[in-house]
């Protein structure tokens, strides 16, 4: 899952930045809100953390302008100000949820993990598809009951499919979710990530899509191939 920070506080951004990529996302840091606008507006996001108190533009009308331009991604709202007003005006301006500073990293995740999923129309913190498990709190993965130990790439490809289960999925989408932008993005590693799990989880756990991408459903389900 890729996420953007939008945070003017260097040591508050790159501590989440950090914590963010020790628990599987690939994660892009914006210092003010012009340049988080812009990347907002032009790369896709599982979701967005977004900090009200900015320099250039402000919080509040940087979000405004990406529910405009129709950019739907979840955003979690970060304001320093501890008044029901504020809280009021970044849910009403199309924040998903918020959160008021300080706060622990730990409830931050966990909300940021619920607005993913959600976004995704999973209600439940364990991802399944037939045999195969993912807990997204964890990040524990298992088949049949038995744990599964996948490297940080081969967790995020999975983690996204399992997130979109059912839905055909391009390479380049998936280049998109598990690579920040300054990653040295290669097409054919998705290849390579994708016979890995099919290796350790079973050869139909995913499904190639001739000239459209990969799709993950039940690899149990008699009606596929």
């Amino acid at each position: 899952m890729r996420i953007l920070i939008v945070e003017d506080e260097p040591t508050l951004g790159q501590q989440l930045k950090t914590t963010l990529e020790q628990n599987g996302y690939a994660v892009d840091l914006s210092p003010d809100g012009e340049d988080g606008h812009f990347l907002g507006s032009t790369e896709d996001y599982d979701a967005v953390i977004l900090d009200l108190g900015l320099p250039e533009i402000d919080g509040l009308t940087v979000l405004g302008m990406w529910r405009k331009e129709g950019r739907n991604f979840p955003v979690l709202v970060l304001t320093a100000r501890d008044s029901w007003s504020d809280k009021v005006a970044g849910l009403d301006s199309g924040a998903d949820d918020y959160l008021a500073k300080p706060f622990q990293t730990e409830e931050l995740i966990a909300r940021l993990r619920a607005l993913i999923r959600r976004a995704s129309g999973n209600a439940s913190s364990e991802l399944t598809a037939g045999r195969v498990r993912l807990d997204t709190r964890s990040g524990r993965v298992t088949l049949s009951g038995e744990p599964v130990k996948l490297t940080a790439q081969e967790y995020k490809l999975l983690s996204y499919l399992m997130h979109h289960k059912g839905k055909v999925v391009s390479r380049t989408e998936l280049i998109e979710h598990i690579y920040d932008q300054d990653f040295d993005r290669d097409s054919n590693t998705i290849e390579v990530f994708v016979t890995r799990i099919r290796k350790k989880l079973g050869a139909n756990v995913i499904t190639t899509i001739r000239g459209l991408g990969y799709s993950l459903d039940d690899p149990d389900d008699p009606s596929r191939d």
